[in-house]
This record gives C-alpha cells, structure tokens and sequence, in this order.
C-alpha cells in the first residue's frame, strides 16, 4: 500500500481531518448548520475541516467565511455526479488550489446546465479527466460511482475508471476507507484494500459526516426519508448507522489503528489545500454599447436628455418663465451632484443596465411600477425612466439611496406587470447570455412544515398531523420558533404528555427545525456579471421548472459577498390589474394613458376618504380604512404619509396627523428651522428622509453624514449612537442652537428613526394606491373585471370583490353555462361571473367550452353540451364544481341529478366523440340521449336548501345564489337579530347578529394568548370579528367555515383607539342547535274553529313549549291554552307557517 507524504514533517500533532462534512445544503441528507459547525470548531480546536456536499457547492463561501473566522483551515470540495457509461454516480472532488476550485465550480455547474435529460444532474466522466490539475479526487463511498459499480459486480470497469483517474491525477487521487458499519461498506473495503495493492494507488481514511451528535440519529433518518418521500418503517430504503456523527480525532485514530498508512495520509492531506473562497468587493457590471465610449459619459450624456425632456413634458408647462428658470437650475444642479456620487463609487453601469432594461420593458408595451424603495430618490433614476418619481417635488433625498458611506451597495427594485416580466428575463437572456442568473433561495423545515413532513414519514395519519400542525400559529411578519409554539399552546403539551406519538413527532421536529428542506429559485432576483458567470460563481438549473435562467447555487447573501451585484426585478399584480382595466376600456374606445390622470380628483378623495377601498393598492385593510375614515385625504401627500404611517410603530401618529390635518390640535415643528421641513406632514417626523434633513438643518451634516445617523438610530448600536449624538450637538452649537434643546431634538428624533419610513418608497406605492382607487371611481366595472380576474384561485379574495359589487349595485350574473365566460367580464348593464373561477374548473378546458359556444351558440339542452363539448375538456371533478356552483341550472335546475349522473355524462361524452371519430351517426335522439345520461327513470328529488348552498361554498368560496342564514329567519324574531353594518351605525352598544363563517385565521398575541381573525357573513355584507382566547377556546370545536352562528356582540367604548378591540364578542352560539331549541311561551291565532283539529295534529308532540290557541270564530275571540307543554322551536315553527289558516304567531 502506497504511502505519500510520510516524509512530511507532520505539525498537525496527527489530528484527523474531516473531509467529507456534508452540511444542510446535501439537502435532506446534511444535517449539519454551518454556524453549529463553526462553534464545534473553536471548541474542539479543530485544525482543518473540509466542505463535501452532495451535488452542489452552495455552501462553499458560508463554510470558507465562518470556518476560518475560528482559525479552522476549511478545505473545499464537493461530490459530484459522473456517467461512466450507462452508469451514474458520486466521486468526491477536492480544490488544491484556486486553478482546482474554478475546476469544481465549472463541474458543478455542467452537472446541470448541460444536462437537459431526465437523469441525475451530472457530468460526464470524460470531463473529470479534462482537468488534469488542481484537485484532488477520492474514490467515494460504496454508495458512489465506484460502489455502485461494485454492488453490480462490474468489477472490469472499476479497474477501468480507477486507472483512467490515476492515469490523469497521479498522487492527487485516493481510495476511501470508511468504517460506519453500514451495510455492505465491510465488503467494499475489502475490495479497496486488494485494489490499493494491485494498483498502487494509496489508501485515505474518511468518514461521512452527516450531524453533529449521535443522539441526532433518528431525527436523520427522518430527514433522509422527507427526501426520498419515504416512510422510516419502509425495508426497502436507504438506511444509515448511528455513526455518522463527528467523531473526534482520538475515536477516528483508533478506528483506523490498523491502517497507519490511510491515517497519515489523511493527517498530512490540508498540507495538499491551499485555497478557500474568499469575499470580494462588488464587481460591477459595464454596460455593452456598440459605441466604444466611457460608461461615465454615457450616463451623463442620457441622464441630462432624459432630464430636459421629463423637464419640459411634467415641470415646464405649470409654472412662469422665471420660476422655471430658477427650477432648471436646481434640476441641473442636482443632476451633477447625484452624477458625482455614481462616478466616484463606479455605479454608472449599474444605473445604464437598469435604464436599458426598463426602456425595453416599456417600449415593448410591459407595464413597469412608478419606483420602489430608495431608489425613486434618484433624480437621474427618474431622467433615465428607471422611475416615474419627480425627487424633488416630492422633496426625496438622493443620498438615502447611494452615498459614499454606505456599507453595503443598494439597489433599484423594479416592480413589472406580473403576466409579463418573463419578457423582461427573456431579453436580459439574448443581451448578457451566460452572464445572467437568478439567484437559489432554500425552503427550510420551519416549524409547521417541519411537523407535516416528519408526521408523514412516521406514518401518522393525514388529519392527525394536521390538527396538530394547525396548532402552530402561522404568521409570516413574526414566524415563531416550534419551542416557542409549544411553550405557548398547552393542548400540544398535553398531547405530548399523553401520547408518544406525539412525543416523538415534537422531538425530532425540533431536531430538524430549520434545515434546508429544498432549492427553489428567488424568481425577482437576478445578477448580471460581464463574463460567464460559471466562472465565478456555481450555477443550478431545474428542468423541471419553466425558469428561463439558471441560478446561482450561492444564495443572496453568498452571491453579494462573492461581488455579484443583484437586480430586483419584481412582479406586481396591480401593475397587471392596472394594464388589463385600461386594455377593457380600449375595447369600449376608452384610451387611457394612467400616467396622466389628474390626481387632484375629489371624486377619488371622496372615496377613499369613505374608507370603501376594496381592490385598492396598499389601502384595503380593515385598519387602514378606518385610518382614512379618519384623515379624509385630499392630496397625494396625505396618502403617502398613510402609506409610511400605517406600519410597525406608534399608531398614535396617525391620530396626531389626522387631528393637526384638521386643525383640532397645533402642530409641534420642535424648533423654527424645522417648520419647512415638518410643515407637510403636521409635525410628526414620518420619514427617514425626515431625520436626515434634520440633521443637516439643525447641525450641518452631509447627506452621507446623515444617512450614517439614521442607520445608527435604526439599529439601536449604543456605542455609534452617542457618537452620533455628540457630532449632532456640536453641529447644533456651531449654529446657534443651545446644547439642551440639541438634546431634546436628538432624544424626540432617536424613536423616529426606528419606525421611520423610506418616503421614496411610499411615495411611490402611493401613486400606484391613487391609480387604482382613479380605476374603481371612474371606471367599476372594468376595474374588478381586471382584479378579479387575475385572483381566479384565490376565492377568500373573490368573496370581498363580490361584496363590493353588491355594495356598488353592480347587477351579478351567476355563474351559467351559456352566459358567462372564463374570465370575470362586463357589460354595460351586467357583471359576469368567472366560469374559471370555480374550484376545480381549469381556465383553458372552460375557456375551450366557452369558445364552443361563441362559434355555434349557447347550449340547448344537456344533450347539446354533451354532443359539442370535446371530452378532453370535462373531466369529474370540473363538472362537478359547475354543478355545485349552478352553471348547468339553464340546462338542468336539478343539481343533485345532474351530479350523481356525472360518471355516466362523461361516458355519453367520450361515445360521441368517438362516433364522431368514426363517422358514425349516433341512433339517440336528444330526449333520449339526455335520459340515458341522466338515468331520468329514477327521478331524486334535488339537493335541500342547506346541502345546495354548502356545495354551492365548496364550489365558489362563498355564498351567491342565497344565503345559509335564511333558513333560520324564525330565529330572527326571537333574538331581534341585526346585521353587522346596522349595528356599527346604530346608537347601541349591544346586539345579537346572525352570519355565517367564511374563513378563519388563528393567531397568538406577544405574549402567546390565542385569539382568531373570523371573516364572517350575514345578509348586509362581510365583516371580520376578532375571537379572543376565553371565547376561542370555548367555541374551538364548533367554529367550521360554512356554519352559522348568533354573535352576541358588544362595543368596547373604552378602547374607541384600539381597532382590533373595538367590537367584543361575548358569546357564540350554533344557529342550528337553536333552531333546535324549544321556545318557551308562544301564541297561535288561527282561523275558524273547524281548523283546530287539524292544527291540534301538527303540535301533537310533547315537549317545553306553553302554547296558547286563538281562533277567531265569527265574531269571538276563543283562547285555549293547552295543558300540556308541547315541542316547537324554530324549525318546527317554520312549516307551520305554511298553513293557510294560521294568521299570527307572538313569541
């Protein structure tokens, strides 16, 4: 057996090196985070440590960074997929030098850009040997290419692949020996050591790491069956010992005592590694122009055009000669300060490739977003149409997107109509070829995901993981930790006390909580670099996505501190809602450039002023329409301060605005310099722009200088922040202003600077906010036709545009076979209901139908449709969604019929076709077609009133053809019900309403109380309650979407501020069970005696009920009481009242 150097003087006092760690990026099969391992390290004083992950190296520069931070040498590598042959499999591959880690990176980004099959990612074995120099390869484990081959018995080619490598790599190629008393692993071993003999080539000790500790044993194997979508019960799986865990170097050593030779050349192996991955600085892009001019003229060349004509087409044309004179000057001015920046930190070529793009997104009829975060502040941003933002009419500071000072580098996140940024990414594609890419994002084992994905492989049953898993209160802007959930959610403690399945679920979820799970792809995110970017960074690509680009296996942090700067490029759904409305309105020869549209329109102030602002960009919540009930805007200005006040921070600002707006309260400006400068927004400091012009008001900061202050006030760093606060005093002193006031000013800034917000970003969400409620005011129809329309999956949102259209008296064409289409569609006289919209109805098999009937005209009978449809387009489960929701009623208004008789409607459908096919003629005539598809001999009777409108709910997601609640309507009386919309009108504080669930969303408070967010609704709308913990706890188990209930409701007078406590729910009751329940006292009047007998039959049964009879016969009243208790409730008293004789009941 061949030992390489052993002459080497061996410093690292022979402690073994692990070179085959396998982290959380070998996705469900590391379990290992590098920040665990990089403590392990600095407490183990662990010399050198190397990266082997499993098919990508997305981990590389993370493990480089943290590794070497605790004086561990980190050793880079990565197992890799090679086809020799018809055979696939993993050999382990090691970077020398950095020549060796291009190679890998090169390697690992073939395995999948080149490799379109269904196969494995991988690389062909010929490519390995093309590298000749700069790695290191071992011959795996017996579950690589090597062991594979060997488990096949093949074993001629194993001598081929082995001298092949050796041939190529000399002494830079080892045989693995790994002692895990794995299954098989003793045999290969065997193989390997004769092989080492016959082939001199020598032996490495290795050992797969794949977690920390032994005791993480079990909660592995869980995770290696979520990747294979196992079950941990299965035989007939991979399975692993408990020795995977990293062993210390004594335990290595004495594994492989009788193997000096593999031991000493894995002790002297870091001495081979001389390179890790290091952070660079931001590489920027140049942009690629036929001319061959600077990238710095370029800019200052397009900018000062661009800025003359947004001058002459949005400033000129509203003031006098002279004040534009005087603006120009500030325009240029500002123009060549911004430019300096660019130029000074090489930024001209970022700020050209977004231009460029955006140009082409808007000259190609895309719809791009006014601006987005800070960039919208640039002056040169808006001349080159990157934004659609005037930064100085709306006073926006350029520095807060781009100084000298900053960090990290910004960037301009672009919003473009959602249907169409995939143009975008195609163009970006034919510009930079191989030198774009998105960037890979990681799905993690959060805590809910983490109980469905380990209850599953346990074998627990569906619902079982789910009730438990509902548990975990899901609430993205506050995800909370599975310990954490537990700790707050005492029916999980007392599952887990009383039931070991539940035990071990929780156990090994905690384990495995917050592993990487799967790679997805951060579709907004895209870097651009000047050369081939799998020279830089390691690509990915799935096939089986429909993603024009590859990405990059480095996540965005990774990717940034590798020097590739990122470009946003996100898709909104209004920019889509936007576009599809003014494409509806060309059709009615209404040309609208939303651009233009005046916005100082007081019929849009006045609607949003009405807080009716459902369907509006950002301004829809139920908070937020009550914030605008209360500030009435009546300019752009107000909303953009809604817009920065309505998050994370005091709500009281919003009353302190609304009350100085409407002169109830003075405004506090905090000193005269800073009147100009607090003036627009009522004295509260609402932006961060805010806090920086106050310092360089007050104490002669540069806008650097200034950002810097509101970085430091935002991130709480004491040391930086008094630093901070002495450089403003003193700059306060040097102009006039006394040291307490200084200190005043400084202490009422410091919280602002925390809830402050970005006004460029407001300012610009705002516009788009005013653009949508322009669309509702002037234009309904056509408005929630485009809204509704891109929302066709999402029917809790549907449910509140259909609430609106009822609101707006907007006549609703139900969903109909012959009158509606795929889309949501208006006319002027009606609305039409989306056909695709109905759970379960694909869009393009409707859209086929509704085609059909355009051509040759609305269906006639079932028959008809049966004979027209091509039955590709109708299957059971989308017929059956067209039943339930009442699009066949035209054709057969018995549901129940038609739905029981799908199977064989579908059969009758595939007979004709196939006649048709052959050019049969069909012997049925329609009458009789229809009766053999119907089975019309044995007629049901059709679904009841409650059955129909529950299928009608599963169908459409709410309720349109009636409500659930109309058939307690007996109720209504007893109770004195009100509907929700009366009882916040009225003058009482108290009410019992009726209404029916709609969705439910459970939550905890801070300090992990349950409360749950009902969308109920009752006949005058939807309204939203919240439950809180006593009430919640108590009703749990009754609370399903699609019940009724009576709502005792009060109103919270002593929390009128608080708008989540404003109406109390005391109590809850199932309106069925009380239409159950026995009325205590009641009084019939009926007609002539000769009815009492009859009616005497209907009250025959005994129950607790007094009941008194009045009977008007001829001229006398006759009044009887009875002597025994009968049974009446509600549901009782609703067929009685089909008699005829019966005139009056008094309850």
């Amino acid at each position: 057996m061949v030992i390489l150097g052993a002459q080497m003087k061996n410093t690292n006092n022979n402690q073994f090196t692990h070179l085959k760690i396998h982290t959380q990026y070998s996705i469900c099969e590391g379990a290992i985070k590098i920040i665990d391992l990089k403590d392990f390290c600095k407490k183990n004083k662990i010399h050198a440590i190397g990266l082997s992950d499993t098919k990508n190296l997305c981990g590389a520069l993370e493990f480089a960074e943290n590794i070497s931070k605790v004086g561990t040498q980190p050793i880079i590598g990565s197992q890799i997929n090679f086809k020799f042959q018809d055979q696939i499999g993993i050999l382990p591959i090691i970077a020398n030098n950095f020549e060796g880690y291009k190679s890998i990176i090169g390697l690992s980004s073939k395995s999948y850009l080149e490799n379109k099959t269904t196969d494995e990612p991988h690389c062909s074995f010929q490519e390995l040997l093309n590298i000749k120099s700069g790695i290191t390869i071992l011959s795996g484990s017996f579950r690589g290419l090597i062991g594979n081959l060997f488990a096949k018995n093949l074993l001629t080619e194993i001598d081929e692949v082995l001298k092949l490598i050796k041939d190529v790599f000399k002494d830079k190629f080892y045989l693995e020996i790994q002692r895990h008393n794995d299954v098989g692993e003793k045999l290969f071993e065997e193989f390997l050591l004769n092989k080492s003999n016959d082939l001199a080539i020598p032996l490495i000790a290795t050992h797969e790491v794949f977690y920390l500790d032994k005791d993480m044993h079990e909660a592995h194997d869980a995770l290696i069956c979520i990747g294979e979508k196992t079950y941990v019960n299965e035989k007939k799986r991979r399975k692993y010992s408990d020795q995977h865990y990293l062993k210390s170097s004594e335990q290595m050593i004495e594994i492989f005592s009788d193997l000096p030779e593999a031991l000493e050349n894995n002790f002297n192996f870091p001495y081979k590694c001389s390179y890790k991955p290091k952070p660079s600085l931001p590489i920027l892009p140049n942009i690629r122009t036929s001319k061959d001019i600077d990238v710095d003229q370029e800019l200052i060349n397009l900018a000062t055009k661009g800025m003359k004509e947004k001058f002459n087409k949005y400033v000129f044309k509203q003031n006098s000669d002279q004040e534009n004179k005087k603006n120009l000057n500030i325009y240029n001015k500002r123009l060549l300060h911004e430019f300096n920046i660019i130029k000074e930190m090489r930024y001209s070529g970022y700020f050209l490739i977004v231009s460029d793009y955006i140009k082409w997104a808007k000259n190609n009829n895309i719809p791009v977003g006014p601006g987005r975060g800070s960039g919208a502040g640039s002056l040169i941003a808006w001349s080159l149409s990157i934004t659609d933002i005037d930064p100085i009419k709306f006073n926006l500071i350029f520095e807060r997107f781009l100084n000298p000072d900053r960090i990290s580098m910004p960037d301009f996140d672009i919003d473009f109509c959602e249907e169409k940024r995939d143009l975008v990414f195609s163009y970006l594609k034919k510009k930079y070829g191989n030198g774009v890419a998105h960037i890979i994002t990681f799905g993690k084992l959060k805590a809910r995901m983490a109980i469905r994905d380990i209850g599953r492989v346990l074998g627990l049953s569906y619902g079982f993981v789910d009730s438990i898993s509902k548990m975990i209160p899901f609430d993205p802007s506050r995800p909370l930790g599975l310990q954490e959930c537990i700790n707050r959610e005492p029916r999980i403690q007392d599952m887990i006390s009383k039931d070991s399945r539940v035990r071990k679920l929780m156990d090994l979820s905690l384990k495995l909580e917050g592993l990487n799970r799967n790679i997805a792809t951060h579709a907004a995110g895209v870097v651009i670099a000047e050369k081939n970017l799998s020279e830089t960074v390691p690509l990915y690509k799935d096939f089986s996505s429909d993603l024009l680009l590859p990405a990059t296996q480095f996540d965005m942090y990774s990717a940034e501190n590798a020097g590739l700067i990122k470009f946003d490029l996100l898709g909104l759904n209004t920019l889509t809602i936007i576009s599809k409305t003014r494409t509806l309105l060309k059709a009615k020869n209404i040309d609208l450039d939303i651009n233009t549209i005046n916005f100082e329109d007081k019929k849009v102030f006045e609607l949003l002023s009405s807080g009716h602002t459902v369907g509006l960009f950002q301004l829809e919540s139920s908070g937020m329409r009550e914030a605008l009930m209360q500030m009435k805007p009546n300019r752009l200005e107000d909303i953009i301060a809604l817009v920065a006040l309505y998050r994370p921070g005091p709500m009281s600002n919003i009353s302190i605005y609304n009350d100085c707006k409407h002169k109830k309260k003075e405004p506090d400006y905090l000193h005269p310099k800073l009147k100009e400068i607090l003036e627009p927004t009522y004295g509260v400091i609402i932006y961060q722009e805010q806090v920086m012009q106050i310092a360089q008001i007050l104490s002669g900061f540069t806008a650097g200088e200034a950002d810097i202050l509101r970085r430091a006030m935002g991130k709480k760093k004491r040391a930086e922040l008094e630093k901070q606060k002495q450089r403003f005093i003193e700059g306060a002193l040097k102009n006039g202003i006394q040291k307490d006031v200084a200190d005043y000013i400084f202490q009422k800034i410091e919280p602002f600077a925390e809830y402050g917000f970005n006004k460029s970003h407001a300012a610009a969400y705002a516009v788009i906010a005013y653009q949508t409620a322009f669309l509702k005011t002037h234009h309904p129809k056509e408005f929630f036709a485009a809204s509704m329309s891109t929302e066709l999956g999402n029917q809790a949102k549907l449910s509140e545009f259909y609430e609106e259209l009822k609101r707006l008296n907007i006549e609703i064409q139900r969903p109909c076979i012959n009158s509606c289409f795929a889309e949501f569609k208006s006319t002027d006289k009606k609305f039409y209901y989306a056909l695709g919209a109905i759970k379960s109805v694909g869009f393009e098999a409707i859209n086929q139908i509704v085609k059909e009937r355009e051509i040759n005209g609305q269906f006639k009978s079932l028959d008809n449709f049966i004979n027209r449809v091509d039955p590709k387009n109708i299957n059971k489960l989308q017929l059956e969604g067209l039943v339930k929701a009442g699009a066949f009623d035209s054709l057969e208004n018995n549901r129940k019929e038609f739905y029981d008789n799908i199977p064989n409607i579908i059969l009758a459908s595939k007979s004709v076709f196939e006649n048709k096919i052959n050019n049969q003629i069909n012997l049925f005539n329609e009458s009789n077609q229809t009766k053999k598809s119907l089975n019309k001999n044995n007629i049901k009777k059709d679904w009841l009133f409650e059955e129909r409108l529950s299928k009608e709910f599963e169908a459409i997601g709410f309720f349109i053809s009636d409500h659930p609640i109309n058939e307690y309507k007996e109720v209504f009386d007893i109770y004195k019900i009100q509907n929700f919309n009366s009882f916040m009108i009225s003058s009482k504080n108290e009410a019992i309403l009726a209404a029916t669930i709609m969705k439910i969303q459970e939550k905890k408070t801070r300090d992990g109380n349950p409360f749950a967010i009902v969308k109920f609704s009752d006949l005058g709308g939807v309204f939203e309650l919240f439950l809180f913990s006593e009430i919640l706890e108590k009703s749990r188990n009754i609370l399903k979407e699609g019940k009724s209930f009576l709502i005792t409701v009060l109103k919270d007078l002593s929390n009128q501020n608080n708008r989540f406590k404003r109406i109390s729910v005391r109590k809850l009751a199932s309106l069925n069970e009380i239409s159950e329940q026995s009325i205590p006292n009641i009084t019939f009047e009926i007609e002539k005696l000769e009815n009492l007998r009859n009616f005497s039959n209907l009250i025959s049964k005994e129950g607790n009920t007094n009941v008194k009879i009045i009977i008007k016969n001829n001229s006398k009243n006759l009044i009887f009481e009875l002597s025994k208790k009968r049974k009446i409730n509600p549901k009782i008293l609703k067929s009685l009242k089909n008699e005829p004789y019966l005139k009056r009941i008094n309850i």
